[in-house]
């Protein structure tokens, strides 16, 4: 009988310990790897919506014969959409043959 007999078996602390260790590391790699993809992301839109602006302006100069007087303009007119939550946009206008200054901001969390 002695072949079925169960033997406790007692858990080191220093197993506890690495596996908790092991859990944390994993977890932290994670959380890391999330915030490297959402800073990406947030870089891809900001380049996104730069070359759409710069698309809008040109196509609009193109067909008007002036530059937009403001971001207003090419939104009714020209289908420009972006997420006004997560960039400011500095449209300046020098002259209406001039191409306008254009400054993107990521506005904070």
């Amino acid at each position: 009988m002695s072949r079925f007999q169960y033997e406790k078996q007692s858990h080191k602390p220093s197993g506890l310990l690495l596996s908790a260790a092991v859990f944390l590391a994993v977890t932290i790699f994670f959380v890391q790897g999330l915030s490297s993809l959402s800073d990406s992301t947030r870089r891809r839109q900001k380049e996104s919506l730069e070359n759409a602006i710069t698309r809008s302006v040109t196509y609009c100069y193109a067909v008007e014969g002036t530059y937009p007087e403001n971001l207003d303009y090419l939104k009714r007119n020209y289908g420009l959409a972006y997420d006004e939550e997560a960039f400011f946009v500095d449209y300046r206008v020098v002259g209406s043959n001039v191409l306008p200054d254009i400054t993107i901001i990521e506005k904070g969390d």
